[in-house]
């Protein structure tokens, strides 16, 4: 069973840097995951429907697609692309940040749906009452509607960050396949899958992948348990 553990030097590139695209895709997501989902929990607006449904369009496009749409519109030669390079000299296509844009942009109808859920079932008369005693908007959400939905914000920030390890359809056709640059886990699976003898390397890194996963998705459950536990006391 030691062949499990003994990774090549390219292989726990590849670990590090999902680990490393999964985190920034999900921290980069946050805030306006909070935002998009309060607005459709609470918003009344012409275009919300609009709205969700573009929210949710990666769920539904092919990932390939995705990651179509992100290349013309963030590569050298699109427009946010080209402008973001000139400007800020932030480059996306075929660097890892690509990778953390599309692993962003795949996970976020997941964080902002759970996050929305949660913000659906805060009782308003708690916000309610606090703005009767002179809170304004924003402090009745940063002190009563942000901690009533952190487990519901941790359940989403989890999936988010899940979604963004095993994402591979748009970040390939965005990023490419660059060792050491842009070959996260899913990458790195495939190339294995192509090669002569590379059965012993993708098992390795599917297993790595699922344990890593695995890991994600009971601590966001056991999270969520004692903030919920937590909330209950006080």
């Amino acid at each position: 069973m030691n062949w499990l553990l003994d990774l090549t030097p390219d292989e726990w590139n590849a670990v590090r840097l999902s680990i490393k695209v999964a985190t920034v895709a999900m921290l980069v997501s946050l805030p306006p995951g909070i935002l998009i989902a309060l607005l459709l929990a609470r918003g009344r607006f012409w275009g919300k429907t609009l709205l969700n449904g573009l929210v949710h369009l990666p769920l539904i496009l092919p990932p390939v697609v995705t990651g179509y749409l992100l290349l013309l519109t963030f590569g050298r030669r699109g427009p946010a692309g080209a402008f973001l390079a000139e400007h800020f000299g932030i480059v996306f296509s075929f660097r890892w940040t690509g990778a953390a844009l599309a692993c962003g942009v795949m996970g976020f109808p997941l964080m902002v749906r759970a996050i929305r859920l949660s913000i659906e079932a805060v009782d308003r008369k708690m916000e309610a009452a606090a703005g009767t005693l002179g809170a304004n908007s924003l402090w009745v959400f940063a002190t009563i509607t942000l901690p009533l939905i952190l487990p519901g914000l941790i359940a989403g920030a989890i999936l988010s960050f899940a979604k963004a390890m095993g994402e591979f359809g748009a970040t390939i056709t965005f990023v490419s396949n660059i060792p050491n640059e842009t070959q996260t886990l899913p990458s790195a699976i495939y190339t294995f899958t192509q090669v002569p003898g590379g059965d012993e390397g993708a098992l390795r890194l599917t297993l790595i992948s699922i344990v890593i996963s695995m890991v994600a998705l009971v601590a966001s459950e056991v999270l969520a348990r004692r903030v919920g536990r937590r909330m209950d006391i006080e």
